[in-house]
């Protein structure tokens, strides 16, 4: 990947409102044709293949109507914050038999249980409790999990992640989950107009991803870096962001701005915009 000249000077996470709402399977595809457009000229600029990147549309809040809509424009893949609204959306689509479900949120134990149901992937791993809980209930379904660390890279209290000091020993102990296959890192970058603030969010999850590589226990590959939100896409994938969560540039503006779901303790909401 080429060294990128930072030339932006802000972020798109003061556009709230700005983004036209999608209502008909043609506004889904042209909004999502202007991000994959734009996914490609943030690739173009580092010398990246957009084929590396994949885009994945983040619908909570959003009803079983409007996903079918955003289904018939094309998109397969759906991220979902909070696995009850995500375990109903399943149920009610269970006759679109291609969609793949993607939880992104953070998760208490006692909801592992219905990720293990029917979840393709899990991008908000934090804890062992949490793993051996997942472990066990995807045991008792008979089936595997593709699953993330999410690392705090912002160091701010407010977020779930673990600390980047604390990864490289929850990687070791991971094997002992054999129904989860680690995949690699999601983040979320602090929620802030300077771009240069965000980009070292990115940078510092590339870089220790980089390091943790050459130590990580075998078959442990950690290809994938989930980084990127409406918001800063651009600037994850300049980055080397491998997913991009893009919920209102996609869908159209929520009737909250983002700071309403960023995460704070306890509340769990937030991940993907």
């Amino acid at each position: 990947m080429n060294p990128v000249t930072p030339l932006d000077t802000s972020t798109q996470h003061d556009q709230h409102g700005l983004w036209p709402q999608a209502e008909s399977v043609e506004d889904f595809r042209r909004n999502i044709a202007v991000v994959q457009s734009r996914i490609a000229a943030a690739c173009q600029r580092v010398g990246r293949d957009p084929a590396g990147v994949r885009l994945l549309p983040v619908s909570k809040t959003k009803p079983e109507a409007t996903l079918r809509l955003a289904y018939a424009a094309g998109c397969r893949d759906f991220g979902e914050n909070k696995p009850q609204e995500a375990y109903g959306k399943w149920e009610a689509m269970a006759d679109l038999t291609d969609l793949r479900w993607s939880v992104i949120g953070h998760l208490q134990t006692n909801k592992a249980k219905l990720v293990a149901r029917f979840a393709a992937e899990f991008q908000a791993l934090d804890s062992l409790r949490l793993a051996e809980a997942l472990d066990r209930r995807l045991q008792a379904e008979g089936r595997s999990l593709d699953v993330y660390v999410q690392v705090n890279t912002s160091m701010e209290d407010s977020k779930y992640g673990l600390n980047p000091d604390d990864v490289a020993p929850f990687l070791r102990a991971l094997p002992a989950f054999s129904s989860l296959r680690v995949r690699g890192f999601m983040t979320l970058a602090m929620l802030s107009a300077e771009a240069a603030r965000v980009r070292e969010c990115f940078v510092r999850l590339r870089e220790l991803r980089d390091r943790l590589r050459q130590t990580a226990p075998a078959g442990m590959a950690l290809d994938e870096l989930s980084m990127g939100m409406s918001g800063d896409y651009e600037i994850a994938i300049e980055e080397g962001a491998t997913i991009v969560r893009v919920g209102q540039a996609i869908f159209g503006a929520r009737s909250t701005p983002d700071a309403h779901y960023w995460p704070t303790a306890g509340a769990g909401e937030g991940e993907g915009r």
